[in-house]
């Protein structure tokens, strides 16, 4: 397909809802993936800090 101009691009022959639509839900999901990735992390590594923390106070008190 060929472009006259930036709108006619944007325009995407009609089908710019579809398209437009499609990158941004997908954008969304995948910045959604992200952040629940990250926050899946950071409560691992919370909890394997606090199992550390709990062993080597147990090793301490025995």
């Amino acid at each position: 397909m060929q472009w006259n101009s930036v709108s006619e691009f944007f325009a995407m022959g009609g089908y710019a809802f579809y398209v437009w639509g499609s990158f941004g839900i997908t954008a969304l999901v995948m910045a959604v993936e992200m952040g629940l990735i990250r926050a899946r992390r950071r409560e691992l590594l919370d909890e394997l800090r606090n199992e550390q923390a709990s062993q080597s106070l147990q090793r301490t008190t025995s």
